[in-house]
Formats: C-alpha cells, structure tokens, sequence
C-alpha cells in the first residue's frame, strides 16, 4: 500500500475548506513590499557586479506576480532597486505558475527553482535571470556582524543541516506521491 504525502493531505484539506478570500490591508501589503525591496538592496549592494548590471537598466520596470499577490519594481541609476509607481507600465512580467503555496514551498526546500511564465522585454529578462543566478545573501556573514563568527558559523551549520534534512523530506514524500520509493 502506497503511503500518501503528508503535502498532499494538508493541501487537499485545505482546499476543502470554506475560508473567505483574505486578504491583508493595503498598508500590511506596502510595509512588506517595502520591506522585500530594502533586504534586496541589501543583498545586491554586496555584489558590484550585480549593481552594475542593474544601473545599465535603470527605470525599467519588472513585475512580479503569484496568484492574487502582485509587486513591481524599478532599477535606479544606483543599480539597486525601488517600488515601482502603481500606474508604471511593466517591462518585464514574472509569474510563479505553481498556484499551490505546499507544492511551491516543496520545490524550493527540494532546491528547484519555480517554474515561471515570462512576458516582456528578452534582455531585461536576461539580466533578472543573471542576478538570480549570480547574486547570494551571505547571511552567516550579517549575522557574525551582530552576534560574533563563532555562534553565526554554529547556527548557520544548524540551519544547513535543518534544510539538508527538509530537501531529503520534501524529496522523499515527492517520490511517494509519484509513486516511487524514497530514495
């Protein structure tokens, strides 16, 4: 007897359910954009490179989109990024196309990257696509300024190992749901 995921029991409990359509406040909305848009400047203000890149394609707008959820944003001069006018016309469209947040959270713990629709201009793409792949947070490296390298490099093992034994997890119940044994 195939044992069912445990992702695929909470999704179809949760799809099942007669929640209204929620959705946060504006203001909870603009203060967690604002938010997204500071750490993502934090982290490409660590990479000249990617700053650089990103100053050849200032006032060019991307947007990004996951179901109902939409964010844009503009390349300043400075080569990091902005919110973008509510009436600005995109240059780029990114769309997650994975609807389920339990089947989009179990491809990035399995270290995949989303599948995404893509609309717009080819060579803004291109350099979104180069940052992505390109352009890391080195998070031990911000948390060693704040609490010392020691206790950063042993949380930073913890949290590998914790992602180590999730991507196993998420893999194995994705091979039980397909009908294959774990491996």
């Amino acid at each position: 007897m195939a044992t069912q995921s445990p992702f695929l029991l909470l999704e179809g409990f949760l799809q099942n359910l007669p929640l209204p359509d929620l959705q946060p406040p504006a203001w909870a909305i603009e203060e967690t954009q604002r938010r997204i848009v500071l750490l993502l400047n934090h982290i490409l203000g660590q990479e000249k490179e990617a700053t650089s890149r990103l100053a050849r394609q200032k006032n060019r707008v991307v947007q990004l989109q996951w179901r109902s959820f939409s964010m844009s944003l503009v390349a300043t001069a400075a080569g990091l990024l902005d919110q973008a006018a509510p009436d600005a016309k995109a240059d780029l469209v990114l769309a997650l196309t994975e609807e389920s947040p339990l089947a989009l959270a179990q491809a990035l713990f399995q270290g995949n990257r989303p599948a995404v629709r893509i609309a717009g201009d080819v060579q803004l793409a291109a350099e979104v696509n180069w940052l992505a792949d390109h352009v890391r947070w080195d998070l031990e490296e911000d948390l060693a300024r704040v609490i010392g390298d020691v206790p950063a490099h042993t949380l930073a093992e913890g949290a590998r190992a914790m992602l180590k034994a999730l991507r196993q997890f998420a893999g194995g119940a994705a091979a039980v749901s397909a009908g294959k044994a774990p491996t």
